[in-house]
Parts: C-alpha cells; sequence; structure tokens
C-alpha cells in the first residue's frame, strides 16, 4: 500500500478566522487581571458581547472590534492608562498560534519575518496588516488593522510587547531593538515603564506602528532553527492560504474534521467556535442547502476511509478515532455509508498484485 497518507492532509485541521475575527488566545491572562483589582470577567466579557465560554478556548475566534473595545474598558475601568501591557506581560508569542512554532524553526530571521506576516492573517487575524521595510542600515517591522476599530492603544501596546517577545526569540541573545513607533497618546510619565518593557527608545503618536532593529539581523541564524519542523508547517500552512476556505459552510467542514478526531463536536460547539448563534448557524448552512448533520456524516466517511487506508491502524483503532465504543457499531455504520464492510474497502484500496 502507498504511504502517500503519511504526508497529506485532507484539509485544514481546524477553522480559519473570518475577517474582522481573531483567535481569542488574545485574551490569555485577561481573567487573572480583572479578579486582581476585584472585577467580575466574566460581566466584562459579556458586556463586550464575547461568550465567556467561548473565551477559554485560545483557537476560538472573537471580533476584533469587541477585542478592542474591551482592552479600552477595562484600561479606563481599572484605572490603568497602559493595560494593553500588563496583560501582554502575561502572554508569549504563541498568542500568535502555530504560526509562532514556524517563526522559531525558520532557518533565518529574514525568513522568519517573511513567514509572520505572510501567516498572520490566515491564522491569527485577516484584519492584520503586516510590512516589513529595509532601510539602509535599520530595518522596521510594520503593523496596523485593515479597518478602523476607533481608538485602539491598548491593542497597540499588546502587539508591540508580543512581537517584541517574538523578535527576541528569533533574534537570540544579540538581539537589540533600535526603537518602537506606536500610535498612540501616552502619557509621559508612562514612556519609562514602556521603555523598560521594550528595552528601547520610544516615539509616541507616530502614524505607524513599528518595531525598529539593525537590518544585519536579519541574516542572522534562528537558534531554535529546525528544517523538518519548519518544513512540515510551512507547507501546511502553504496549503491552507492556498485552499482560501473563507465561507461558512467550509469553515463548518474544517470544524467538523479536527472535533470528530477529538471527539467533540457538536453543532454548539462549531456555533460558538465561529462566532455565532446555532440559529444563525443553520440557517447559514440551510441557504447553501446543507445540514449540519449531513456535514458530520460527510467527514466522518473520509476520516474512515483515511483511516482504513493506514495499515499501522487496526479496525478498533479506527472505530475509537471515530468515537465508535465497538468496532460492530462502526462496521454497520460504514456499510450503511458505502455498502462495504471496513475490511472489503481496506482491501479494494490495496494495489494489485500483477503476475
Amino acid at each position: 500500500m502507498s504511504d502517500n497518507h503519511f504526508f497529506t492532509l485532507d484539509g485544514p485541521l481546524d477553522s480559519m478566522p473570518m475577517e474582522n475575527q481573531m483567535r481569542c488566545a488574545n485574551l490569555s491572562g485577561f481573567a487573572y487581571l480583572s479578579e486582581q483589582v476585584g472585577k467580575d470577567p466574566r460581566e466584562i466579557l459579556e458586556r463586550h458581547n464575547i461568550d465567556p465560554w467561548l473565551a477559554r478556548d485560545p483557537d476560538n475566534h472573537i471580533e476584533c472590534q469587541s477585542l478592542v473595545n474591551l482592552l479600552e474598558y477595562c484600561s479606563s475601568s481599572f484605572n490603568d492608562a497602559t493595560f494593553g501591557l500588563r496583560l501582554a506581560e502575561l502572554q508569549q508569542p504563541d498568542v500568535f498560534g502555530c504560526i509562532t512554532a514556524l517563526c522559531r524553526s525558520s532557518s533565518r530571521v529574514r525568513q522568519s519575518i517573511h513567514r509572520f506576516i505572510e501567516y498572520m492573517p490566515v491564522v491569527h487575524s485577516p484584519a492584520i496588516q503586516l510590512e516589513l521595510v529595509e532601510g539602509t542600515d535599520i530595518a522596521e517591522l510594520r503593523w496596523g488593522v485593515r479597518n478602523n476599530l476607533g481608538i485602539n492603544d491598548q491593542a497597540n501596546y499588546q502587539a508591540a510587547v508580543l512581537i517584541m517577545k517574538l523578535l527576541r526569540q528569533i533574534g537570540g541573545l544579540r538581539f537589540r531593538p533600535s526603537y518602537v513607533n506606536l500610535a498612540v497618546d501616552i502619557r509621559s510619565r508612562d514612556v519609562a515603564d514602556l521603555e523598560k518593557i521594550l528595552g528601547c527608545h520610544f516615539n509616541k503618536n507616530r502614524t505607524d506602528n513599528a518595531i525598529a532593529f539593525p537590518r544585519t539581523l536579519l541574516e542572522r541564524q534562528v537558534p531554535s532553527a529546525n528544517n523538518l519542523l519548519s518544513s512540515l508547517l510551512g507547507s501546511y500552512l502553504d496549503q491552507v492560504k492556498k485552499a482560501s476556505r473563507k465561507t461558512n459552510p467550509e469553515r463548518v467542514q474544517d470544524y467538523v474534521r479536527g472535533a470528530l478526531q477529538s471527539h467533540n463536536c457538536s453543532v454548539e460547539r462549531c456555533a460558538k467556535k465561529l462566532g455565532m448563534s446555532v440559529r444563525t448557524l443553520q440557517s447559514q448552512l440551510s441557504d447553501a442547502g446543507l445540514k449540519f448533520s449531513d456535514i458530520v456524516q460527510t467527514q466522518r466517511v473520509e476520516l474512515a476511509k483515511s483511516y482504513l487506508c493506514q495499515d499501522d491502524l487496526t479496525l478498533d483503532d479506527v472505530a475509537a478515532k471515530l468515537g465508535y465504543a465497538e468496532q460492530c457499531s462502526f462496521g454497520r455504520a460504514f456499510k450503511r455509508w458505502t455498502n462495504q464492510t471496513p475490511k472489503q474497502y481496506r482491501l479494494s484500496q490495496r494495489p494489485s498484485v500483477v503476475a
């Protein structure tokens, strides 16, 4: 039997954020900071139309505007003019998702930054814009958002700290930032605190957000370079980007594929994952001539076929991976789906032996 299944995937392992959405990972540590000042994090989330259950999973998605509004509200309500800094200090660049692992495994800093720019809109948030601008001696990594989100000083503080942490990881011990530009109006008394956290000079009230560093850094080797991980993860994200799976039916398919393998698949969880009500999700699927249950069955059949092509998996293994307690239950379901038993299908996929 061909071993091609080892090197391929049937589709994205999870649903990607829609335009104007981002990963809930940006809220990591929020509950802790809220409780530290005697505030109820659940009440604050609900005030900004963020489902508290949804916010518990960093891989779920929320509206960018909701996050921006929440951060600004906390800054005002907690009497903390740099709340975004405090939040980012509790976080790591892994907030950005698997892109961070890709950046850390890249061979050179230039490749790492280019990948960060290319895949951030795919995995973390399509609303984000990134650009690497190279001068004679200085390079700037700039960022912003595609749409006007109003006042978003706290989000910019958070982004500056997280991006700086990532640059320090890929730049190594000798990384030294030159300066940071932020499109924020910070109080003079807070500048020293910000510069201490960022480790360099800070320029406020700029039209863009940027972290600057010596251009020669771009040619340095990343200390954590890992060619195998870089190739595998880079190839996967490249395929995800090319797939452009942005319609809700496609995102439901991607959710179901991943959720079936984790035995955690339901229309309620799917709706929350995509940031909408069950009624809205079902209505959108209906408009496309689909039902959630039909998508689940189709994906289950495709997964079953994929597993059966892997000789290292027994039929018991396949049944368990698909959430069946007994092989016989899986066998009856598979026969109903395909008019073949699992064993018959597995044999039919083996190449014929020519005498």
